[in-house]
């Protein structure tokens, strides 16, 4: 989940190191307590957990957000990040408020750090289901636009489709130089939808590609984007 602030790695070499399996960015893992799975989830433990990063604002924010990524041991930027907003419904980037926390941390059976690092696997494991990617996909648009807009900025859309399909879609590469050769200065949703459609569609050598077909696949797709894919077959085929 795209934030404003970066922190970087240690570069320890340590073995306790566990590699994402998403982004491949590398954190050290701090043993947790064990936990009995028979233990009952407690939604006055969750409460209590929400409160740690909220304070007293009845919200976790960007900056709670940070620490919240630190103690489960997950980078902002990583695409998990996204599953979970999306698992609590959360309406705005970089925040959670109290009733997205508790309703979406009971439906996971999470009332504190050790049982939702204990999910991770799990939620990324929900990126595999093509359905499931599709619902996230589609999420991540409302998600990500500013609330007082209908469209997506350029800027965010580069980044969300990097999150998403940058390292799914081979082809990806192509339709981010386009993108960024482009003037277009907003994506909107039937264009956000329409991506993913054609990521699915074209197969990776091209062999099925039309450019008709593909631009009505996606109808924002430009001559300029036609183009780099017609010299991608070229140098396919030398």
């Amino acid at each position: 989940m795209p934030v404003k602030k970066k922190r970087k790695s240690s570069g320890s070499e340590d073995p306790s190191i566990r590699k994402c399996k998403i982004t491949g960015y590398c954190r050290t893992q701090t043993p947790g307590r064990l936990l009995n799975p028979d233990d009952q989830f407690s939604s006055k433990k969750c409460l209590a957990w929400f409160y740690e990063y909220a304070g007293s604002d009845d919200i976790v924010g960007p900056e709670s957000m940070e620490k919240f990524c630190e103690d489960i041991g997950v980078e902002p930027e990583n695409i998990v990040m996204l599953v979970l907003a999306w698992k609590l419904e959360a309406t705005n980037m970089g925040f959670f408020t109290k009733e997205e926390w508790l309703k979406g941390m009971t439906s996971l059976r999470c009332d504190c750090t050790e049982r939702l690092q204990g999910k991770l696997d799990y939620m990324r494991s929900q990126l595999n289901d093509p359905v499931i990617f599709k619902n996230i996909y589609r999420y991540a648009f409302d998600f990500a636009r500013d609330k007082d807009q209908r469209s997506l900025d350029m800027d965010t859309a580069k980044s969300m489709l990097a999150l998403l399909l940058g390292r799914t879609w081979p082809l990806f590469p192509v339709f981010h130089q386009f993108l960024e050769q482009s003037k277009y200065k907003v994506m909107n949703k039937d264009q956000w939808y329409n991506v993913l459609e054609f990521s699915r569609t074209v197969n990776t050598d091209l062999s099925n590609y039309d450019e008709d077909g593909a631009c009505k696949c996606a109808g924002f797709l430009s001559a300029s984007l036609r183009r780099c894919f017609r010299v991608k077959r070229l140098l396919m085929c030398l």
